[in-house]
């Protein structure tokens, strides 16, 4: 298979970012893709990239998306800049990457999915906590059988960001217009990696609440007023019959960052870990069943740990497995790997939970 050759807008070796710690580590670990192109907003930073990363480097996103060497072009930037960049991807026919969320609101996903069909190329959207193998581990046992019927299931999880500080660089998380929320983000990836497991959701409900109503910005220890709300309640009602519930906080905390227990007539399934945000966690899968009355830690067979080989520890591992997902579909015809479609099906989900939140009522997922 020819190697895709990769553009990535937003990865500044001077103000590292997302795109530094997981995108770059997965490309390079990949024998699919190569990295031959990068972009960010300013000059200096563009030749710090250039001398960072040995590719092309650019100061205007234009620039990238017109290189030839580029096939498939990676957003990673404030969601507030996706249907700018995104679009003029599309627009030259170029495969697109877009980290989540895909807009800053359903209309933008609607947009951004219209003009990808238009132009006719693939694209994928950056959720990717339901290839970690521990997720696709828990999946096969609850299809096996091991824990009998679902009957709930509930999860805790701190957020990293939305606490009591923040840097300059972050402090656009604190303000609900930009659509980087609690709810959009670390929440929404979650229910997806959940429904992964567990199936879709038939009625969802939301309560949330904006309790720190201003964060230290470390860089000059000023006060930033906040918008968003950094304690999330969720609540819903699986298509199986299930029940579940989902709490998200802002910030992290002293006890579990990250607890997950599926309950079933038969048995129990446990995740545990240190970083509540379970699409980058390095997961603890713990289970018992049938006559067993203690958790055991459940051994992820070979054929998932090794599906794609390559994959890097750390942050980029799942990036990267969505990534070796992606070459693989382009490879074999199939669509596996999330693209805009997917994406704004998630878009919907989220309306639905904040016209919860607003109405203050369950509202029926359509």
């Amino acid at each position: 298979m020819k190697k895709i050759g990769v553009g990535i807008i937003g990865a500044s070796p001077l103000h590292p970012g997302w795109a530094v710690a997981a995108h770059i580590p997965a490309l390079r670990a990949l024998p699919q893709y190569e990295l031959r192109a990068v972009s960010t907003s300013r000059r200096d930073s563009a030749e710090a990239a250039r001398e960072a990363f040995q590719v092309s480097a650019y100061d205007n996103h234009r620039d990238l998306i017109h290189d030839p060497n580029v096939d498939l072009v990676v957003v990673s930037v404030k969601v507030t800049d996706h249907l700018e960049l995104v679009s003029d991807a599309l627009a030259v026919g170029k495969m697109v990457f877009s980290e989540w969320p895909l807009g800053v609101n359903l209309s933008e996903a609607l947009d951004l999915e219209s003009k990808a069909v238009k132009a006719g190329v693939r694209t994928l959207i950056g959720l990717q906590g339901r290839f970690a193998p521990e997720i696709q581990h828990a999946r096969n046992l609850i299809a096996q059988g091991y824990i009998g019927d679902v009957l709930s299931a509930s999860l805790v999880c701190s957020g990293i960001s939305w606490g009591g500080t923040t840097p300059r660089s972050s402090a656009y998380l604190f303000n609900e217009a930009t659509g980087a929320t609690p709810l959009t983000v670390p929440l929404l990836h979650t229910l997806d990696t959940l429904a992964e497991i567990l199936g879709e959701f038939k009625t969802v409900s939301v309560t949330s609440a904006l309790r720190r109503k201003t964060v230290k910005v470390v860089d000059d220890s000023s006060d930033l007023a906040v918008t968003t709300p950094d304690q999330v309640s969720f609540n819903g009602l699986l298509e199986s019959g299930g029940l579940v519930s989902v709490f998200f906080r802002g910030g992290s905390t002293r006890g579990d960052n990250l607890y997950f227990q599926i309950n079933g007539s038969e048995g129990d399934l446990v995740f545990q870990s240190a970083i509540g945000n379970i699409q980058v966690a390095s997961l603890r899968l713990q289970g018992g069943a049938g006559a067993e009355t203690d958790l055991a830690d459940l051994i992820v067979p070979d054929d998932l740990k090794s599906k794609f080989p390559g994959i890097p520890t750390g942050f980029g591992s799942n990036v990267a497995r969505l990534y070796a997902q992606f070459a693989a579909d382009i490879e074999d015809g199939t669509k596996i790997a999330p693209d805009f479609g997917y994406a704004v099906r998630r878009h919907r989900l989220i309306v639905q939970m904040q016209e919860s939140a607003l109405r203050g009522c369950v509202i029926e997922c359509k």
